[in-house]
């Protein structure tokens, strides 16, 4: 199952005794991630094209390289940020993954222009790849392009981001190992498998340091992925006061899905269904061993203790832990 879960699953080797930080290895491509093909993006960056963005976006305009970055965590609500900042008029987004700074960089600032929708003066211009964050590369890749680039990060209590990251690739791949099995090196020692990508993701204080070293905390804003879901409108305030915009996308905006069991985006003044995120969102969990969630629990809250501290936010997990 070891041999399963190596060909299913990328792992970062950790050294015997080496201290993760932000210099720990290179990480690589999780090929469960969602991601965009080039067809896809050639589509986007095509004349006329709309470049992926809502069906308001005007042919006239011109094309843009980002203003505004959405770059992690994957699994944390990065799409459901995306569909409600993109109700906002001034603001126009590529509804793909560019994947510019991770996969696509070699193509050149052109190609990632072209892929942009066209905007008018005054209206920000914005992607979403949520792998941007655990890509060692990307922070210097960003900062050369421009360095006062805004950027989100989503991020969500990472036992439960691990887990939803598991249900994601295990609805592609029904045979690999079970979730006990991928998250250990030794399950009878209790040895958490760092080099997982599942895991690692979820090491925030890790991957932050490396954006430290080239934006200032200023420049980052942290959402809460679990108060995206119990209270978007003021989720989306701070979203809205951080890229310098009227606060237009409000509660009148969302509706909740009892049956999806989280918010889903209307139009204010339109009678019609709201637009909710699509089946791949919202999959039930499958039952993990009380004891290994116990143990990631204790795994993750130094580096969440950590991640506090460096951003002055406390998400409260291990609150939300301790009311289960």
């Amino acid at each position: 199952s070891r041999e399963g879960a190596a060909r299913a699953w990328p792992r970062t080797p950790l050294a015997p005794g080496e201290v993760i930080t932000a210099q720990s290895g290179a990480f690589e491509r999780d090929p469960q991630e969602s991601s965009t093909t080039d067809e896809e993006l050639s589509r986007a960056g095509s004349p006329g094209s709309r470049g992926g963005s809502s069906s308001t976006t005007p042919d006239y305009g011109e094309k843009r390289l980002p203003q505004a970055l959405i770059i992690g965590v994957k699994k944390g609500g990065t799409r459901a940020l995306l569909e409600a900042i993109r109700a906002h008029p001034d603001v126009r987004a590529v509804g793909t993954e560019p994947h510019f700074f991770d996969r696509n960089y070699e193509k050149g600032l052109e190609w990632y222009r072209n892929v942009m929708p066209k905007t008018l003066e005054g209206q920000i211009t914005m992607e979403k790849t949520p792998s941007y964050f655990v890509t060692n590369e990307a922070p210097r890749r960003i900062h050369s392009m421009a360095k006062d680039t805004k950027l989100i990060v989503v991020v969500r209590n990472p036992v439960t981001r691990a887990i939803s990251d598991y249900t994601q690739t295990l609805s592609k791949k029904p045979e690999i190992p079970t979730f006990e099995v991928l998250a250990f090196k030794n399950r009878t020692l209790g040895l958490i498998d760092a080099s997982w990508s599942a895991i690692r993701i979820g090491i925030y204080a890790l991957h932050l340091e490396n954006w430290l070293q080239y934006f200032p905390l200023s420049q980052i804003l942290f959402v809460s992925g679990e108060r995206l879901i119990t209270d978007p409108a003021g989720e989306m305030a701070k979203v809205q006061d951080f890229l310098g915009l009227k606060r237009i996308v409000t509660e009148k905006h969302f509706y909740f899905n009892k049956t999806k069991g989280f918010p889903c985006l209307k139009k204010p003044e339109d009678s019609s269904a709201p637009r909710c995120l699509g089946k791949s969102k919202g999959r039930t969990h499958p039952k993990i061993d009380p004891d290994v969630i116990h143990r990631l629990r204790k795994f993750y809250k130094p580096f969440n203790v950590m991640f506090y501290q460096m951003t002055g936010q406390d998400f409260q997990w291990e609150q939300e832990e301790s009311d289960k």
